[in-house]
């Protein structure tokens, strides 16, 4: 049995981010001798906590030189991807841009409980799946309840600027690692998969690595 260290960076806003973890549970499935440690490290895709909430289908032809059907075209891509794997992507078409930093912040806190993936998992099934404003309070700790957290404990980080510089500080040290875009899975801090690459690829990556590492 070889242990891995994996760092997920990504964003609760980013459906490729939810359907790379998805298929990084395939390959995990299909890879018994390896054993993963998961840390979700912070990234924002909009970290403009000012910016005007916008229909996502305006936002992305917007942002990036898109008409219509393109973006019809690769929100159904996505949401193929996503049902192959079991995740809901059913109103992934109705969710609106959001600032997700609290979010992430919750996320840091989660990590002492040994819940951050439970966490991140309701998050992004509030997003994709109900699309929900992941950066409403009653939403966040909505999430936090499904992912059997302390809502009192929540409501009190929410409240206070509690890992906040932790967040700023992680997102800092990603970008000045090369990482521009998400997901990006960090391996053993040594070796980096860009994308939401095929479960399968990610199978022989993963195996590579732990060939490498027990030598």
């Amino acid at each position: 049995m070889t242990t891995l260290s994996i760092d997920i960076v990504s964003d609760i806003a980013c459906p490729w981010c939810a359907i790379g973890f998805g298929r990084l549970q395939k390959a995990l499935e299909a890879s018994p001798d390896i054993q993963a440690e998961i840390s979700w490290r912070a990234f924002e895709l909009n970290p403009d906590p000012d910016a005007v909430s916008e229909p996502i289908g305006p936002a992305l032809a917007k942002k990036y030189n898109m008409n219509e059907q393109q973006v019809d075209e690769t929100q159904q891509q996505m949401k193929d991807a996503a049902t192959s794997l079991g995740i809901n992507f059913d109103k992934m078409e109705s969710r609106y841009t959001c600032n997700t930093f609290d979010a992430h912040r919750l996320l840091k806190w989660s990590a002492q409980f040994d819940k951050q993936t439970p966490l991140k998992l309701a998050l992004f099934d509030a997003y994709f799946g109900h699309a929900q404003s992941v950066d409403q309070q009653e939403v966040l700790l909505n999430c936090v309840d499904s992912a059997g957290l302390d809502r009192d404990q929540a409501m009190a980080v929410l409240k206070s600027d509690d890992y906040a510089k932790a967040v700023r500080d992680e997102e800092k040290l990603w970008q000045q690692a090369g990482i521009t875009s998400v997901p990006a899975f960090v391996i053993n801090q040594k070796y980096l998969i860009s994308g939401a690459q095929e479960a399968d690829a990610l199978e022989k990556a993963l195996s590579d690595i732990a060939i490498k590492e027990s030598v």
